[in-house]
């Protein structure tokens, strides 16, 4: 099986967003430090530390969304059978990760420094948004040429 360019920067999102859920739910198991680590919200780094459900039951929501960014994007490239609403799950994709990494940039210099943790987590975000975009782009081209 050969891939274009741009299916193998969709389904580099797409293991990116695979690892991003996993690492959210070895938090679930890692703790209240795991969730300060990753930057979590206050409201979830508390949750964790008082054993309620929403740090977990936030986190699995989480994750399955990245999780489902993974499957549209192997989906578009053929690596697994098609799934309903392909093209339009792209897009949307596409523009929150690309706004999640643009998002950050202001966050990359605070009153106590630079947050390095920001800066990679912006730039990680931003690619994979590019990714998604670059993949819908030939994913909407395949479909027009009946590829």
């Amino acid at each position: 099986m050969s891939f274009s360019v741009k299916s193998k920067l969709l389904i580099s999102g797409g293991v990116i967003a695979s690892a991003a859920a996993i690492w959210h739910l070895l938090c679930i198991w890692g703790g209240p430090s795991w969730f300060a680590f990753a930057r979590a919200p206050k409201q979830i780094i508390d949750s964790a530390q008082q054993g309620t459900l929403l740090a977990p039951v936030g986190t699995i929501i989480v994750a399955g969304l990245m999780l489902a960014c993974t499957v549209f994007a192997f989906s578009a490239v053929g690596l697994i059978r098609k799934v309903p609403l392909v093209k339009p799950a792209l897009i949307t994709i596409a523009l929150l990760c690309t706004l999640r990494g643009l998002i950050g940039i202001p966050a990359f210099a605070t009153a106590t420094g630079v947050d390095i943790w920001q800066i990679v987590a912006s730039t990680v975000w931003l690619y994979v948004g590019v990714c998604f975009i670059v993949g819908s782009i030939e994913h909407s081209t395949a479909l027009k040429s009946g590829t």
